[in-house]
C-alpha cells in the first residue's frame, strides 16, 4: 500500500476513525432568507440529516437512459475541455501532463498539438500527483483575438519562500493568426503568479464568467488539515488557516479582468471584488475553500458558479460560489466543524461566522466520505469531482440538474461513480443527490477513477477517466454521455 499521508484524493491523508457521530451545533441559515418558516424547517431538517447520517438527500437511481460512449482514448489523465470556438466543432483536450490535444469531429485526434507546456511544468511525480497543466480556456473573442488561457504548475520562482515546492501561473498565450488551432507558447504573458508551499491542494481551474471577468480557484496551499505538520520542511500554513486570511490568495476564488491593466498588475480589478477597495487581497472574490476540483458556470438559470469542495477525509461538499462568501475552511468541513489538530474528533462546537463576524455559506450538497465513515451507506465517495449543470438537448429529464462525479470509492482501486444532483423545489437549500443511471452501470458506478468533467458548445457533457490513479501511461479517455 502506498504511502500518500498528505494526498487530497488520497483516502490515507490525515484517516480518521470510522466511529460515526452526531454533529448538533445550528446551520447557518442565512441563503435561506425569503423562504417560509415551514420550508425553513424542512430544508433544516434536511442540512442536519446530511450531516448526522440520515439518508434525507439521497434517492434510488432510476432506469437508465444514458450512456457513456467513447470518444478518444490516449491520454495520460485528461482534465479540462474547451470548445475550439471557430465554427468547426473540434474541442480542445487537457492532459495534465502538459499538453492540450485537439479532437476533430469525427472523433479523431489530431496530430499537432494545440499547446504543448511541457517544458514549463514543474517536474511531476511518476505516481500521484495534483500539479500539472490544470486548466486551458478561450477568450470570450476567441475568434478574433486568438487569446488563451492556461493555468499550469511552473517550478518555484525566484524570490519565493524557500522550501516550497511551486508556482502556480496563470498565463495568457495567443493562436496563430492563420491557425487558430495552434497556439505559440514563446507568447506567454504571465498574468499572475501564486506561489505554494506543498504538491496537492492546487486547484488551478479557470473559467469566464458572464460578467467576461476570468475566475481562478487556488487551493489552500496543501498538506494536510489545514495546517502544516511537525515534519513539514517550511511553514506553508498561517495560524487560523489560508483560507481564512484575506491577505493572500491560497484557499480562494479570485476574479480578475483580463482585458484591462491597471498599475504594475497585467490585469485589472473589478471595481465590484469584495476588497476592491482595501481590507484584503483585491483578487479576491470568494473564500474559506481547501482544494476545490472543478469549478463551472451554469450556462442557464441564474449563471451561478458551482464548485466542488474536496474535504480533508469526512465530508465532500458542492458549493454554489457567490461574491463575498466564506465557505468555512477550516474552521469546518461539510456542513460540520473542522479542527486540524485532532482531526477524528470534531469539535463539539466552533464559530458560524468569519473574522468579520459574517456569516459562513453552507454547501448545497455534503456527503460522507468513506474514509471516515467506511461502512455507512450514506458515504459516497473518497474524493469529489466537479461538472456542469446539464443544459444540452439531448437529456430533457436532467435538465438544470447538476452532474458531477467521485473519483473513486477507493484510492487503490478505480471504482469512481457519475451522480446527478437536483435543486430542491423552493429554489434555496440542500440538493438532493443520486446515482446518474447509466446503460450497463446502473449504480453510476464506472470501474475507473472519475478525473474530470467537460462541456460543448451545444451543452452535452463529457466525462473523463484513468484507469491508474498516477500520471504515467496512456490510459486516460474521453466519454460521452449519449441517449441510449
Amino acid at each position: 500500500m502506498p504511502a500518500c499521508t498528505i494526498i487530497s484524493r488520497c483516502p490515507y491523508e490525515g484517516l480518521l476513525s470510522s466511529k460515526t457521530w452526531i454533529h448538533s451545533r445550528p446551520v447557518n441559515t442565512s441563503h435561506l432568507s425569503n423562504v417560509g418558516s415551514l420550508k425553513f424547517i424542512t430544508h433544516w431538517v434536511a442540512a442536519v440529516s446530511l450531516a448526522t447520517g440520515i439518508a434525507a438527500t439521497t434517492t434510488s437511481a432510476p432506469a437508465a437512459e444514458v450512456a457513456l460512449k467513447q470518444v478518444a482514448q490516449g491520454f495520460t489523465a485528461p482534465i479540462a475541455l474547451a470548445p475550439l470556438t471557430d465554427g468547426t466543432g473540434r474541442l480542445l483536450i487537457v492532459d495534465q501532463v502538459g499538453t492540450v490535444s485537439v479532437l476533430n469531429k469525427d472523433g479523431s485526434v489530431g496530430d499537432k498539438l494545440f499547446l504543448d507546456l511541457r517544458e514549463k511544468l514543474t517536474e511531476l511525480k511518476k505516481g500521484f500527483d495534483e500539479r500539472g497543466l490544470l486548466s486551458v480556456v478561450l477568450h470570450p473573442r476567441f475568434k478574433d483575438n486568438g487569446k488563451v488561457y492556461a493555468a499550469y504548475s511552473a517550478p518555484l520562482r525566484a524570490g519565493a519562500t524557500a522550501g516550497w515546492d511551486h508556482t502556480m501561473n496563470i498565463s495568457e498565450f495567443k493562436a496563430h493568426d492563420n491557425d487558430r488551432a495552434s497556439v505559440d507558447a514563446a507568447t506567454e504573458r504571465v498574468l499572475l503568479r501564486v506561489d505554494k508551499p506543498y504538491f496537492n491542494h492546487n486547484c488551478g481551474r479557470i473559467a469566464f464568467g458572464p460578467d467576461g471577468y476570468l475566475y481562478i480557484g487556488v487551493g489552500d496551499g496543501g498538506g494536510a488539515n489545514g495546517m502544516d505538520g511537525p515534519a513539514d520542511k517550511a511553514a506553508g500554513h498561517v495560524a487560523k488557516g489560508n483560507s481564512q486570511d484575506m491577505n493572500q490568495l491560497l484557499g480562494k476564488i479570485l476574479r480578475i479582468d483580463v482585458n484591462k491593466t491597471e498599475g504594475d498588475k497585467a490585469y485589472a480589478i473589478p471595481s465590484d471584488n469584495p476588497f476592491a477597495k482595501g481590507g484584503g487581497r483585491p483578487e479576491i472574490f470568494a473564500s474559506g475553500l481547501r482544494n476545490t476540483w472543478g469549478i463551472s458556470f451554469d450556462r442557464g438559470g441564474k449563471k451561478e458558479l458551482f464548485a466542488a469542495e474536496v474535504g480533508q477525509a469526512s465530508w465532500e461538499e458542492i458549493n454554489i460560489i457567490v461574491k463575498g462568501a466564506n465557505y468555512g475552511w477550516p474552521r469546518r468541513e461539510g456542513f460540520v466543524c473542522f479542527d486540524g489538530k485532532n482531526p477524528s474528533k470534531p469539535p463539539a462546537d466552533c464559530p458560524n461566522v468569519d473574522d468579520d463576524g459574517k456569516p459562513f455559506t453552507n454547501p448545497i450538497i455534503a456527503y460522507k466520505n468513506f474514509n471516515r465513515f467506511p461502512k455507512d451507506p450514506e458515504a459516497r465517495g473518497t474524493s469529489v469531482t466537479g461538472g456542469y449543470v446539464y443544459r444540452g438537448k439531448a437529456f430533457p429529464q436532467l435538465q438544470g440538474k447538476y452532474v458531477f462525479g467521485d473519483w473513486s470509492k477507493a484510492f487503490v482501486k478505480a471504482d469512481g461513480v457519475i451522480y446527478v444532483a437536483s435543486r430542491p423545489a423552493s429554489g434555496t437549500g440542500v440538493w438532493t443527490m443520486e446515482p446518474l443511471a447509466l446503460a450497463g452501470f446502473p449504480n453510476g458506478q464506472i470501474g475507473t477513477y472519475v478525473w474530470a468533467f467537460g462541456e460543448d458548445e451545444d451543452g452535452e457533457l463529457y466525462v473523463f477517466t484513468n484507469t491508474t490513479n498516477a500520471l504515467i501511461g496512456k490510459n486516460g479517455k474521453v466519454w460521452k454521455l449519449t441517449p441510449m
